[in-house]
């Protein structure tokens, strides 16, 4: 048995209970079941990771790194792991059990300076929510490069969004195309309408409403991969007489009152004290009994943000809420809601989609944006169809009138 499963046996021992996958060490020692998924530690390093930062950050950057792998079904190793947490099959070491966990590690060398974090890790200044503080916010994220996206997302229409898994929809693209029409037949449009769509991606709402609907649509995003984007489809489609694309924070946008107004997973972003003056901007920007549409995820109490990974390595600041306090948030601000519709499990089926074409794609993605990112965006796939295949998120399509 080599020296490190020592360590890795005697961590299973501390917890109390058997270990959830199994385990590889990179001097050939093997714990844990013999079927599933394997944990593979590479390196000294992984262990030194975790030992400077315990828990889900520590793991993703020594996943992001490649000091930590997965031999199988990573979706299956989170679910299991995420089960041994919730169902406490595993216990916290004692203080006698930390001190033997401690000698081992000085024994194989783990013990020593931090490791230095991934660069794909977001390092954001100045004031949570500030104008500033968001646009670098969405640039770590959206800003990857549109051809990155183009690889991952359904090329024709670009939604980076819960799609809707109904009426026969048997690949993204016809459930991207399903959720689009539901949008723009909840909010009645008819040629001549006048449209807000507020954080407008890479266009997938706009350039459908103004083609298949005839509808005179302003675009606003504080991305400009995206804003390049968006202005270029429009006039390579022949829309730009109907599809204006504006480079601007949704605080800014003041131009109102639209017939309607959408907004698909963008307040997620905005942060729970502006999250008032969101749907201000909304309201102020939408003519009496006009309709909203609203997309948007929800959360418990536990890590509004999506936690360590997802905060610090793909929505920087991001805040969800749980959907009462967002219905709260829009009646406060005058709505009248309409309905809402659950779209929970059509977001495992969409982000499934995603990670299946994330492999299928895998050397075009590494070439594209370097093997960092790409293990970024499994571990991201993995873990968020999970989140909202066992509850710990949700979704919703929130139908308003002023």
């Amino acid at each position: 048995m080599g020296n490190a499963l020592h360590l890795v046996r005697a961590l299973e021992e501390a917890l109390g209970g058997a270990l959830p996958v199994g385990v590889r060490t990179w001097d050939g020692g093997r714990a844990g079941p013999d079927t599933g998924p394997t944990v593979v530690i590479n390196n000294r390093r992984a262990l030194r990771r975790l030992l400077w930062s315990p828990g889900e950050l520590g793991l993703a950057r020594a996943y992001v790194t490649g000091d930590l792998d997965v031999d199988g079904d990573l979706k299956e190793g989170l679910r299991r792991c995420w089960s041994a947490v919730r169902d406490k099959s595993l216990s916290r070491p004692s203080p006698a059990q930390f001190v033997r966990l401690a000698t081992g590690a000085v024994r194989l060398g783990v013990l020593g300076l931090p490791p230095r974090p991934p660069v794909q890790e977001a390092r954001l200044t100045g004031r949570l929510h500030a104008i500033g503080r968001d646009r670098a916010a969405i640039s770590h994220h959206y800003d990857l490069g549109n051809d990155f996206y183009e690889l991952i997302l359904d090329a024709d229409h670009m939604a980076y969004s819960c799609a809707w898994w109904a009426d026969g929809a048997t690949t993204v693209e016809e459930a991207q195309r399903a959720k689009l029409d539901m949008v723009c037949r909840n909010l009645e449009l008819k040629p001549g309408t006048r449209m807000l769509d507020v954080g407008c991606g890479w266009g997938s709402l706009v350039l459908h409403a103004a083609a298949e609907y005839g509808a005179e649509v302003t675009g606003v995003t504080i991305s400009r991969a995206q804003y390049n984007f968006v202005t270029r489809r429009a006039r390579e489609r022949g829309l730009d007489h109907l599809v204006t694309v504006r480079l601007q924070d949704y605080r800014h946008v003041d131009d109102g009152p639209y017939d309607v107004v959408s907004s698909i997973e963008m307040g997620e972003h905005v942060g729970e004290e502006n999250y008032p003056a969101y749907v201000a901007v909304l309201r102020r920007n939408l003519r009496e009994d006009g309709r909203l549409v609203l997309q948007q995820m929800s959360r418990g109490a536990v890590a509004p943000g999506g936690g360590a990974f997802i905060e610090s390595y793909i929505a920087p600041d991001m805040t969800m809420r749980p959907l009462h306090r967002t219905l709260a948030h829009l009646a406060g601000a005058g709505f009248e809601i309409r309905e809402v519709l659950a779209m929970r499990e059509h977001y495992v089926r969409t982000i499934d989609a995603w990670a299946a074409t994330l492999e299928e794609r895998w050397d075009e993605v590494v070439a594209r944006v370097g093997l960092g990112w790409a293990r970024v965006w499994r571990l991201y796939m993995a873990g968020s169809a999970l989140a909202f295949e066992e509850k710990r998120m949700g979704v919703d399509l929130v139908i308003a009138v002023a």
